[in-house]
């Protein structure tokens, strides 16, 4: 199999992320599967190698709760002499409660912050292997909140359910890939958020056994919610869009919060402080 491109897919380990790697795979892209557990890491892979004959297909280890495992991850990727043509931020969590180890809310700190930072260290490895795209996987839900309270998310979950942070972190999602395509503009790489549906996948793993048997029945599968991030990732007809927002495969509207430059800007730069990145 020829492997001209190549993707990088974080929490490829499991869900739409391992959906979307096979995927990738299956198109002849070779594939570095990003994950915290490696063990998991290594099954998957191991699937994906036995449904798609003569794959390429590698593991990295990324803890995106842990500033200092992106910063490893990105400098394991960045000693790998091979262009990287795609990235798939994808890795995320729902409905836990927590604090990272570097002291942001959790559902902030991995679905936003350690993203942020991941994708700042591959950036110019991203444009001198242009075109290349990236692929931020948000969320509806975004649409559930008004703002980002900038206190809250460096400090612990407050809320019981942790679902309005969750809310908090998707919105970042969609300011993040509007900034990052604004900054991108002109060097051949673009950038898409998407809506993946609500996916019966690990993401719910917190939530309490009889009530998450009982929603994830009126969820869609991971091969469908995985359908809008192969579309983001490979359609041939986005190659020279950027900066937009994506649902069952089509260009959608997010909410208008999600649209307001200086609230992006703001993210941004509170983003890069507090990843201590250059920016």
């Amino acid at each position: 199999m020829s492997n001209d491109k190549r993707a990088l897919v974080t929490g490829a380990n499991t869900g739409i992320g391992k959906v979307t790697a096979l995927e990738l795979a299956k198109r002849g892209y070779a594939v570095t599967l990003a994950c915290r557990n490696l063990d998991k890491g290594a099954e998957a892979r191991d699937e994906i190698a036995a449904e798609v004959s003569g794959a390429d297909l590698s593991l990295l280890a990324l803890d995106l709760s842990s500033l200092a495992s992106v910063r490893e991850a990105a400098a394991a990727e960045l000693a790998d002499e091979r262009p990287l043509h795609l990235l798939v931020n994808n890795a995320g969590l729902a409905a836990q409660k927590g604090q990272t180890v570097d002291g942001f809310e959790l559902a902030f700190g991995v679905n936003h912050l350690g993203h942020f930072l991941f994708t700042e260290r591959l950036r110019d490895k991203l444009v001198a292997s242009a075109p290349a795209r990236i692929v931020i996987v948000a969320s509806r839900a975004h649409m559930r909140v008004n703002g980002i309270d900038f206190d809250a998310v460096t400090a612990p979950t407050k809320t019981p359910t942790g679902f309005p942070e969750y809310c908090v972190s998707k919105l970042a999602n969609v300011l993040h890939a509007r900034e990052l395509a604004r900054r991108l503009e002109g060097t051949g790489v673009t950038v898409y958020a998407l809506h993946p549906g609500v996916v019966a996948s690990d993401v719910w793993r917190k939530v309490p056994a009889p009530f998450r048997w009982m929603i994830k029945r009126f969820m869609i599968t991971n091969e469908e919610g995985a359908a809008t991030s192969v579309y983001c990732a490979t359609a041939p007809e986005l190659a020279e869009v950027t900066g937009r927002y994506y649902d069952e495969s089509r260009e959608a509207t997010p909410s208008k919060t999600a649209q307001d430059d200086a609230l992006a800007a703001e993210l941004w730069r509170r983003s890069v402080a507090w990843t201590k990145s250059d920016a």
